[in-house]
């Protein structure tokens, strides 16, 4: 099996992986329990589960020398983390993986301001578009009616993506040899600072059955990251990311399954521009990637 077919397929793993956390997030949620609460459990399972990592990594993995960058990151990621769940709580599990397809078209923008990258006009032009896809999805026109998409949901889905987008940006901006248990660290260390607190006013005493459920969203979501890093080192990135684009189809089939969710037209639609958008976003980096590694080598065309 070649490196590029492994990669993608550890990909789609991870996207199957991603949407059946989406789908017990939102079952936990449809019994009343807090997104708070369901998002202290998940960072603190998933501490348990890097605990033996962080062990096996030893002191000398967990220094750092960039202590406010992984503050931002682990900051915003947790952000990322509460919006997305509050979003589920709110909206379809298609709807909310639709606009988390957002990421790049934000982190688009931030590497403006925060790594001084230079964005010209095409990428600029895709960005829009991509935005575009989401006003498709939002529908202005059935909110002045209170028959679109529910508002508050909407945003924290475009919350979770923003921090997303800043988590990454963050990472771009630490040296490849930060060792990966440091990241994990923070983030759920990050996660049980900013969840306890309303976690603990809100908390609901739950059953066998929801602490099993719980435990599965902390030990997945730890799992689905493992899967994305196994893929991109597997394979090329151009070739591996559009295959987390097989999330809005597992979403729609998941949504169905489990919650009766038919996809809307507008749903459909939206997802279709943003995916275009961002697709095009990633040819268009990988091309601009090779022409300065060709340069860069000497390579005159």
């Amino acid at each position: 099996m070649s490196p590029n077919l492994q990669g993608a397929l550890w990909m789609l793993a991870s996207a199957l992986v991603f949407t059946a956390n989406g789908v017990l997030v939102k079952a936990l949620a449809e019994t009343g329990m807090s997104f708070f609460q369901i998002a202290l459990a998940r960072a603190g399972f998933a501490l348990i589960a890097i605990l033996p990592f962080v062990y096996l990594a030893g002191r000398q993995a967990l220094r750092t020398a960039y202590p406010g960058t992984h503050v931002i990151r682990a900051v915003c990621g947790a952000g990322a983390m509460l919006s997305g769940f509050y979003a589920l709580s709110r909206l379809p599990l298609a709807d909310v993986t639709a606009i988390g397809f957002t990421t790049p078209l934000f982190a688009t923008v931030l590497a403006i301001f925060l790594l001084g990258e230079a964005v010209r006009w095409r990428r600029w032009t895709a960005t829009l578009v991509g935005f575009g896809g989401v006003l498709i999805m939002l529908r202005p026109d059935a909110l002045l009616t209170g028959q679109g998409i529910a508002l508050d949901g909407f945003l924290a889905a475009l919350g979770m993506a923003l921090g997303i987008a800043v988590a990454v940006i963050m990472v771009k901006r630490l040296p490849k040899s930060e060792h990966q248990s440091v990241m994990l660290l923070w983030f759920c260390l990050a996660s049980i600072a900013l969840a306890v607190v309303p976690a603990i006013q809100a908390w609901q005493e739950p059953s066998l059955q929801q602490w099993l459920m719980l435990a599965g969203v902390g030990v997945i979501g730890v799992s689905g990251q493992s899967l994305i890093i196994r893929a991109y080192r597997a394979g090329e990135a151009s070739f591996i990311a559009p295959f987390d684009y097989a999330k809005i189809l597992f979403a729609m089939a998941f949504g169905f399954l489990f919650f009766a969710e038919v996809p809307e037209n507008w749903t459909l639609a939206g997802a279709a521009v943003i995916v275009a958008s961002t697709l095009y976003i990633a040819r268009r980096e990988t091309k601009l990637g090779t022409r300065k590694e060709r340069e860069r080598a000497g390579v005159v065309e």
